[in-house]
């Protein structure tokens, strides 16, 4: 069952409660209430509502309404607030709206208007939060995998296919591959889309901190939930889950089984409908066998597993993967993209890229801020940061550290060829008749000169020197 909207009420009357508490159930809303200012911020602070109708007066409180409403838009910006009361007027209206409140409506009031006033309010909340995310990507936050190579396009089609269901995935990848775009991808794609995207890195947190984290906390210092409940009806996704505590694992495995589980600290059975993705970049299998996974977590996270290929076995996604990250540097530092000029992109095609998407992305914006020339200057391989050129010279001298400059010109020749052949073949992802094209030679004879070369090359595999 997905998760209807959750609507606190907070007002010092209990018959206005209870009235407006039936009508929002009566549509399907979930309702929480209280009286005054203390027992609103400890809601609140457990979890945060959809929306908050607020009372402007509240007696016996230690705030007020409008006081109450001051102090959320500093501490919950994006929680939209309705306020209510029964001595309005224009100005108390106008004053509340000024401060951030969303509207105002004035009691006595009829139940359709108050249903008019909440939808509108959390369809604003919605449209405001996606305006956020897609500023978010416009500023950095890729959201889809860049690419038309083959790798690319068979995940695209894998994450399609298991996007609509709520199949659990694992995702498998070196790092800076591009794991977390490929969750939300999923998550984008699927029936929970317009619910939570909840991240826990497993990686960086204590063991004790980790299951906080996860179920939350319930004891003297009051309630907290925890991505389990926050991810409820959307999707929690557990980045490098390899790195989770042993004991952490057992108790992940009976939350999936049984779907509920307890507050650190509490008695309270918490129901969840969270969907799980995975994502690690060591071998699962391998830390089975050392005893560090478990083994029936491992077949309950890998439902459906998607291996996110590494960047140099997807060279030919280079140029979009390069123009994309310049566009979105250049807008972040609001100036103007750089060209590429072709022995820059060579270049980059011919790199190893050991960091993989995220170091491609880092020396794009190493290149706009510190390759010398104007906005319009082409970048040429020159002005690529060093390791990129050290590279360069070791393909010039041979991968085998062979010095040319040390050989006949016949063995010379041979050797240069065989290297920027290889190159070139590995650079267009294996396709023939890309790579004749690009260095001039017709397909036939490009066949015979790599296999001379012992280089073994077809249309649909990678060369291997």
């Amino acid at each position: 069952m997905m998760q209807q909207p959750d609507i606190l009420i907070v007002d010092d009357q209990d018959d206005i409660r209870s009235l407006i508490e039936g009508i929002l159930q009566d549509e399907g809303f979930k309702t929480r209430s209280g009286k005054d200012s203390q027992t609103a911020q400890k809601l609140i602070a457990e979890k945060e509502p959809d929306l908050l109708v607020l009372d402007i007066w509240l007696e016996n409180s230690e705030m007020d309404g409008m006081e109450l409403l001051k102090r959320l838009v500093k501490s919950h910006p994006s929680l939209p607030v309705i306020m209510i009361s029964g001595h309005g007027n224009i100005e108390t209206a106008v004053s509340a709206i000024q401060i951030g409140a969303y509207d105002f409506i004035e009691k006595p009031f009829k139940s359709d208007k108050l249903l008019v006033l909440a939808r509108r309010a959390l369809e604003a909340a919605r449209l405001r939060r996606e305006n956020q995310e897609l500023r978010l990507q416009a500023l950095g936050n890729v959201s889809e995998l860049t690419g038309q190579s083959a790798p690319v396009q068979q995940i695209r089609q894998s994450i399609e296919r298991v996007a609509p269901t709520n199949s659990r995935v694992l995702i498998t990848g070196q790092p800076g591959t591009g794991k977390s775009v490929a969750a939300r991808m999923i998550h984008a794609l699927s029936r929970r889309a317009d619910k939570n995207y909840v991240a826990l890195n497993c990686a960086i947190l204590s063991p004790e901190r980790i299951e906080q984290e996860l179920f939350g906390t319930d004891g003297t210092f009051g309630r907290k939930e925890g991505v389990l409940e926050q991810a409820h009806g959307g999707t929690l996704v557990l980045d490098e889950v390899a790195d989770m505590p042993i004991e952490t694992q057992a108790k992940i495995v009976r939350v999936l089984q049984d779907q509920n589980f307890t507050r650190m600290g509490g008695t309270e059975k918490i129901n969840v409908d969270v969907r799980i993705v995975a994502s690690t970049n060591q071998n699962l299998p391998q830390q089975m066998a050392l005893g560090k996974f478990r083994e029936d977590l491992y077949y309950r996270l890998n439902v459906v597993p998607i291996e996110i290929p590494a960047l140099q076995d997807r060279l030919e996604d280079i140029p979009l993967l390069a123009h994309m990250f310049m566009e979105i540097a250049a807008k972040a530092a609001n100036s103007q993209p750089r060209r590429f000029a072709p022995d820059a992109m060579a270049l980059m095609q011919a790199y190893d890229w050991p960091g993989n998407v995220r170091q491609l992305r880092n020396v794009i914006e190493w290149l706009l801020i510190m390759a010398p020339g104007g906005a319009q200057e082409a970048l040429t391989a020159d002005m690529l940061p060093p390791e990129l050129k050290q590279q360069a010279v070791e393909m010039i001298r041979g991968r085998d550290g062979v010095e040319l400059m040390s050989k006949p010109l016949r063995e010379a020749r041979e050797i240069f060829e065989r290297e920027y052949l290889l190159s070139q073949v590995n650079r267009f992802g294996g396709n023939i008749s890309k790579t004749a094209g690009f260095i001039g030679m017709e397909r036939s004879a490009l066949h015979r000169k790599l296999k001379s070369l012992g280089i073994q090359a077809n249309d649909k595999e990678r060369a291997e020197g």
